[in-house]
């Protein structure tokens, strides 16, 4: 089931990169991605597209360099929403976007744990 939400080749791949710095490279995402949503949450609140089209276009690369493909791809989404300035279609979509990032922080968290074990 991960296999759909986490590309595990790509967390790897970082894992033999940053060595004992990768946990701390998953903490760092986790925390970023918190901000990255509470700023998602606020333009779409404030009716901000340029904002919001921002926020979604850092997410969705800081989703794709760790293998979050598709909160990645659905960033994307929220990205060409803004761009074309239809803010109507943006709640649902944020929505799956947090839902997303639940699934997928618990994945990281589990990544994490296991190599404290």
């Amino acid at each position: 089931m991960s296999d759909i939400h986490l590309d595990h080749s790509v967390l790897s791949a970082l894992r033999d990169v940053m060595e004992d710095e990768f946990p701390v490279l998953l903490d760092t995402f986790l925390a970023d991605s918190t901000e990255r949503l509470r700023q998602i949450q606020d333009s779409q609140r404030l009716a901000d597209s340029q904002a919001l089209r921002l926020a979604a276009h850092s997410f969705k690369g800081s989703c794709s360099n760790m293998g979050a493909l598709l909160l990645a791809g659905l960033c994307k989404q929220l990205e060409d929403i803004a761009h074309r300035d239809q803010l109507a279609d943006a709640p649902a979509l944020i929505l799956q976007i947090e839902e997303e990032f639940l699934i997928v922080r618990a994945l990281m968290q589990e990544e994490r744990r296991g190599l404290a074990g």
